[in-house]
């Protein structure tokens, strides 16, 4: 897995790629994450054999904070990828978003014509602030979600909220990502949404002409499935919301295996 930085829109972005050659395959991490949470998937058998690409976003892992506070936003993000996607000559790939990195991925869709596919997971797909109650599961761990600044305990409380109750699952470099990222990028985040500035996601995926891939951590803290279930998008995957048991909210950590086979499943069917 060799690790590179790229210029996009005059600013650093940090990003993995594997060694494979078929794909490509464009993965984006979630709220306060980084492209580590990637590294099982690149460097396995997945990786080997796709040319995987994953980023951090602005403010996140090894790229630089924001220049403008206003790319701390779903628009903002949305722009980092598909720029990205262009300058890493993958504006074809099939785009893999995880949390907040499928709201941007969902954000990115309509900028992104040639994209073979898209897989969401831990990613309500919603059209107004009033969703936000139904689709989202009540947690603590989400008043972190836009905070400006985490204590070590608040940042482990966050972590432990991405897995399934009582996993084994060493959490040490989500913590760690977690107290890396900028805490602008939280607040900014947080203040663009009370704002209004993110795309009707639910009107998207209807209109989406390009296979969707919904996966779901039959243990998610985060996410209400009965909320997905209400969903109808006309290209979704095998025509339902794809479980995965034993996992919660991050499934590529808790059951890599289960999540690569249909993740490579999903890149099969596009053939």
């Amino acid at each position: 897995m060799d690790e590179q930085q790229i210029t996009v829109n005059g600013q650093l972005i940090a990003f993995r790629e594997s060694a494979g050659a078929e794909g490509p395959v464009i993965f984006i991490h979630g709220n306060s994450c980084s492209s580590s949470t990637w590294s099982n998937i690149l460097q396995g058998p997945f990786g080997q054999r796709f040319r995987c690409l994953a980023l951090d976003l602005p403010g996140h892992g090894n790229s630089q904070k924001a220049k403008d506070p206003s790319d701390y936003s779903l628009p903002g993000y949305a722009q980092t990828l598909t720029s990205f996607a262009r300058a890493s000559q993958a504006e074809n790939a099939v785009i893999v978003g995880w949390s907040l990195g499928g709201h941007i991925a969902l954000e990115a869709a309509p900028h992104l014509p040639t994209a073979t596919g898209f897989v969401i997971f831990g990613t309500p797909p919603i059209a107004t602030a009033d969703q936000m109650s139904v689709a989202f599961q009540p947690n603590p761990a989400m008043a972190f979600t836009f905070a400006p600044s985490i204590t070590p305990d608040e940042a482990r409380s966050y972590a432990e909220a991405f897995t399934a109750p009582r996993s084994a699952l060493n959490l040490d470099e989500i913590v760690a990502d977690v107290q890396k990222t900028d805490g602008a990028a939280r607040a900014g985040l947080g203040a663009s949404l009370a704002e209004g500035r993110y795309a009707d996601e639910v009107a998207i995926i209807d209109a989406l002409n390009k296979p969707l891939a919904i996966l779901h951590g039959e243990a998610e803290q985060l996410i209400s499935l009965d909320y997905l279930r209400t969903l109808s998008p006309p290209t979704l995957w095998r025509h339902e919301i794809q479980l995965i048991p034993g996992a919660g909210h991050a499934p590529h950590l808790e059951t890599p295996d289960a999540f690569t086979v249909l993740l490579t499943q999903f890149m099969a069917d596009l053939t």
